[in-house]
């Protein structure tokens, strides 16, 4: 099966994950030693209100290409109607395209532009 005929929550499922290791990594090697105060600097890009911010921000900077956009919006357009409590369905949905297209991504070997979208919603490089 060809990467970009996968279901979108089977790539959100892996992109969430890649996404929040690049996030603990980042808060770590700011030297925040304290677990709970890991925790809670994740969240500012974690959550799904956030993480929704970042993808407005970085589509209305022409960040993404053509094919990138094509994953966010399919999971964007993804029928759900379960979302978190603490977010709207449309912030829910685009977070989920985010993470998408980081699964769909890491499924096609591209960690180099994995790196660049995090270095853009991290603010510097991760290198």
């Amino acid at each position: 099966m060809k990467t970009v005929e996968r279901n979108v929550l089977v790539l959100a499922y892996l992109g969430d994950t890649i996404y929040e290791n690049y996030v603990r990594r980042h808060l770590i090697l700011q030297d925040i030693a304290n677990v709970n105060d890991l925790q809670k600097e994740a969240v500012s890009f974690v959550s799904a209100k956030n993480q929704s911010k970042f993808v407005h921000k970085l589509i209305d900077d022409d960040f993404f290409n053509e094919e990138e956009l094509s994953v966010i919006m399919r999971a964007r357009n993804y029928k759900t109607t379960s979302h978190p409590k603490n977010c709207s369905i449309t912030d829910y949905k685009y977070a989920t395209g985010l993470e998408s297209l980081i699964g769909y991504l890491s499924l096609e070997n591209r960690d180099d532009r994995i790196l660049e979208i995090m270095e853009k919603i991290l603010g510097g490089s991760l290198c």
